[in-house]
């Protein structure tokens, strides 16, 4: 009873065999037997039905996951309490699931339908699960970040955010932020060993970008993702860090790009609103055109500890190796040093050059249009990150690059491509102040920057802009630390594929037999 439940569910039409692991039954329910359901000759004959009703998991494709119930009916009232209450009793057992949960509510995300999406697809299936919650509807930029160094947060068993990717990320750098504060961390420290943040986030999709949902569950769906809150899903994530002189200026969970994704940024004004998703492909179409390159000086240390490469095709998926040694490591490491930070005795690698784009990934950054991402081999919690580095080339090489994202060819194979997995790395701009250059001794003198293929042209952009997981950065010269999973989230990381469910079930249940 601790491990599975095996039931058949019968019908006029077919005969379906369900293994359903405790862990994702997510309610069992008395129920009174509707004498307008005894349809069958049998059940006629008997005077009293008792029965009981199973909410389970149901895994559908795409990473899909929906409700699912079955009912069983038993003549004998004592034997029915038995199984409602031992099926009960196995589900108090499962203490990663959460009883009390804290919501934000963006209403002004995406498509404005935060509060819609919440109170009829999620807030029935938390009330199912016998889930309480305390719901707050932001009505500004940042009201949960504030809020979040406010309340009592350890009353709560984890945070949801209804809303977009940067909806998330005010909620994480909120709870990251109040756990450094409660913990006398200094945030504006680079060298700082953060405390990890052990209180779940649950990320409900409703924005207009979903990146880090799709990267961490496979599937940007709103009964999905609180499904796999309900059942108490706990995935790791490396959170990077970024400073300038000595001052925090942003996390980072997914994207840290400069040049071609930075301008993108850059022109995608709020202004071009109104025009909803489309203004992304706008966007990159006029970026593409204007071509920019911005020269700078890039220097990094080497993840050596950290297994596997950027080009190793070994995607991260449900219970990944990789992040598991990472995960032990971290442990040992805690346990040897605590909070003090161990110093690499990596040296620093510098690279200097002209780039279109420089991009530093924490996770694959998967997304439909990408469903490979960035990075295909990037991990969510192995304590690196992956550099890209897009050297300038012509339009159509650059085109080529692009177009690698869209389907299964390796995107790495290029000669003007460069991808390394770093823990740390440092940026500096060839038009950034002296003060601005003094990290690492680089770039401390100062010299001018080619923007253009033709330098006659007469070009008014002086820097490119840092895309932090798409909010701006106002600094180019820029510290980058990885802190391995520092964060958890209310997911498993992105299960394998099944090609045939049906006979996969059915194999399951072979096995079991």
């Amino acid at each position: 009873m601790k491990e599975l439940v095996l039931f058949t569910v019968k019908s006029c039409v077919h005969t379906e065999n369900c293994f359903v692991p405790i862990s994702e039954i997510i309610a069992v329910e008395e129920r009174e037997f509707n004498k307008k359901q005894r349809n069958i000759g049998r059940w006629q004959k008997m005077a009293k039905l008792h029965a009981f009703t199973v909410y389970y998991v149901k895994r559908a494709r795409n990473h899909r996951w929906r409700c699912s119930d079955v009912t069983f009916w038993c003549v004998d009232e004592h034997l029915c309490n038995q199984w409602t209450q031992a099926l009960k009793e196995s589900l108090e057992m499962q203490k990663s699931r959460p009883k009390q949960l804290l919501v934000y509510i963006n209403p002004y995300g995406g498509k404005r339908q935060g509060k819609r999406i919440y109170e009829q697809k999620v807030a029935p299936l938390f009330n199912l699960a016998s889930i309480s919650t305390d719901v707050v509807i932001t009505e500004h930029a940042n009201h949960a970040k504030d809020n979040l160094f406010e309340v009592n947060i350890y009353k709560y068993d984890g945070v949801v955010c209804v809303g977009g990717d940067g909806m998330f990320s005010e909620v994480m750098h909120g709870l990251i932020g109040r756990m450094q504060k409660d913990s006398g961390i200094d945030q504006n420290n680079p060298k700082a060993s953060l405390v990890q943040c052990n209180i779940r986030i649950g990320i409900i999709p409703a924005g207009s970008t979903d990146c880090i949902c799709y990267s961490t569950v496979g599937i940007s769906d709103p009964v999905t993702s609180a499904l796999h809150i309900i059942v108490g899903d706990c995935q790791p994530l490396d959170v990077s860090s970024v400073h300038h002189n000595n001052t925090f200026l942003k996390y980072s969970v997914s994207l840290l790009g400069y040049g071609f994704y930075g301008d993108i940024l850059k022109d995608n004004s709020e202004k071009k609103r109104w025009m909803g998703p489309m203004r992304y492909d706008y966007s990159g179409f006029k970026t593409f055109l204007s071509h920019h390159y911005y020269e700078g000086t890039i220097a990094y240390q080497p993840a050596k500890r950290t297994h596997g490469s950027p080009r190793d095709k070994e995607s991260c998926r449900t219970g990944c190796y990789i992040c598991k040694k990472s995960e032990k490591q971290l442990a040992e490491q805690t346990k040897e040093h605590g909070l003090k930070h161990e110093e690499g005795e990596e040296e620093w690698k510098v690279i200097k050059g002209k780039f279109l784009a420089i991009n530093a990934v924490n996770m694959s950054c998967a997304c439909p249009r990408s469903p490979k991402g960035l990075s295909p081999a990037a991990h969510l919690a192995d304590g690196s990150a992956d550099l890209i580095l897009v050297r300038k080339c012509s339009r159509f090489d650059f085109l080529r690059y692009l177009v690698r994202h869209t389907n299964q060819d390796d995107q790495f194979d290029f000669p003007f491509v460069d991808v390394y997995r770093v823990k740390c790395f440092q940026f500096t701009s060839k038009l950034s102040e002296d003060n601005e250059s003094n990290v690492m001794d680089i770039g401390k003198k100062r010299f001018g920057q080619f923007c253009r293929d033709h330098p006659a042209c007469c070009c008014n952009i002086v820097n490119s802009t840092w895309n932090c997981d798409g909010e701006t950065l106002d600094s180019s010269a820029i510290e980058v630390r990885v802190h391995c999973q520092l964060m958890k989230l209310f997911a498993r990381g992105i299960e394998e594929n099944c090609k045939d469910e049906a006979a996969c079930s059915q194999s399951s249940i072979e096995q079991l037999l």
